[in-house]
C-alpha cells in the first residue's frame, strides 16, 4: 500500500505531481499555443520589407530567441524535479533503514514482522522515484527535441536575404 512507503513517498507523490502537471503544460503549449506563436513570429517577420541589412539579421535573431525562450520555458523546473525524484528515493532508503536498525536494537536480535514495515519504508520510496525520474527523463528529452527541431524549423522559416 502507500502507506507502507512511509513519510517520504507523499514528498515523492508531491514532486510527481509537480513534475507531470509541467510536462503536461509543456506538451499542451506546443499541441496549442506554438503553432499561434509561430504565425506571429513569420507574420512578423514577413511584414518586415528590409531583410537583408544588419538590422533585419538582428531582429531575425531576437524574433528566434524570443520564440525559443517561450519554448523553453520550465524545462529547467523539469529537470531539476527529474534530478530530485531519485535523491528523495535515497531519502526514504536511509529513513526506512534507520527504522529497521531502530527495530534491531529494541527487539535484540530483530523481529522480522516488525523490520518488515522498516523494509518496505527502505525500497518503496527508491523504486517511485526512479520510475518517476526515468519517465519524466524520456518526457523531458522529448521536449528537448522538440525544443531544438522547431528552433532550427523556425530559422529556416525566417529567411534571411
Amino acid at each position: 500500500t502507500f502507506y507502507a512507503g512511509g513519510d517520504v513517498l507523499w514528498l515523492i507523490l508531491i514532486v510527481a505531481i509537480c513534475l507531470w502537471c509541467l510536462i503536461i503544460e509543456r506538451l499542451i503549449f506546443f499541441k496549442h499555443n506554438y503553432p499561434l506563436l509561430k504565425a506571429n513570429c513569420l507574420d512578423l517577420w514577413e511584414q518586415r520589407e528590409d531583410k537583408n541589412s544588419a538590422y533585419a539579421l538582428f531582429i531575425r535573431r531576437e524574433l528566434i530567441s524570443a520564440v525559443f525562450i517561450q519554448m523553453n520555458r520550465s524545462v529547467a523546473i523539469i529537470k531539476v524535479l527529474i534530478a530530485l525524484c531519485p535523491l528523495l528515493g535515497l531519502l526514504g532508503t536511509v529513513t526506512g533503514m534507520i527504522h529497521v536498525f531502530d527495530v534491531m536494537a529494541v527487539t535484540g536480535t530483530g523481529n522480522a514482522r516488525a523490520m518488515a514495515s522498516g523494509v518496505s519504508q527502505a525500497t518503496i520510496p527508491t523504486m517511485a522515484g526512479m520510475v518517476i525520474a526515468i519517465a519524466g527523463l524520456y518526457f523531458s528529452k522529448l521536449i528537448e527535441e522538440h525544443v531544438s527541431d522547431e528552433s532550427h524549423h523556425l530559422a529556416g522559416l525566417l529567411k534571411y536575404h
